[in-house]
């Protein structure tokens, strides 16, 4: 059962990750922030909807410097994180190609949110 604090700053960082993605392809020149902002929420977002952020990102890092991952939502987490630091890592971003993978990054964590808290979450 998640409490409701948890379960506000999920559906919270969902909404303002989706706003972020929003703005990026409205203001191509602020792109690379926006949407590097946009997926940092979305990812904290399932970390909520999860459990204890703290804890979560502990254990995707830990997990991340294995060789073989067998859990599918331990593994989809860290290919999260991997997309996160390959974005940051990149000097300048292609504009639409970052919004894509931002965007698909984004659906990843709402529906996981919106399983995991019952919610839908409006666009």
């Amino acid at each position: 059962m998640m409490d409701r604090y948890r379960k506000g700053w999920a559906l919270r960082y969902m909404r303002e990750a989706k706003a972020e993605l929003a703005a990026a392809r409205k203001m191509p020149y602020m792109a690379t922030s926006l949407v590097l902002e946009a997926i940092r929420k979305a990812r904290n977002a399932i970390y909520y909807s999860l459990g204890d952020p703290a804890f979560i990102e502990i254990t995707v890092r830990e997990a991340s410097e294995k060789t073989a991952v067998d859990d599918p939502v331990l593994r989809c987490l860290i290919e999260v994180e991997e997309t996160i630091q390959q974005l940051a890592q990149t000097e300048e971003l292609d504009g639409e190609r970052s919004i894509k993978q931002a965007d698909s990054l984004i659906q990843l964590a709402s529906d996981i949110v919106e399983t995991m808290t019952g919610e839908r979450i409006e666009d």
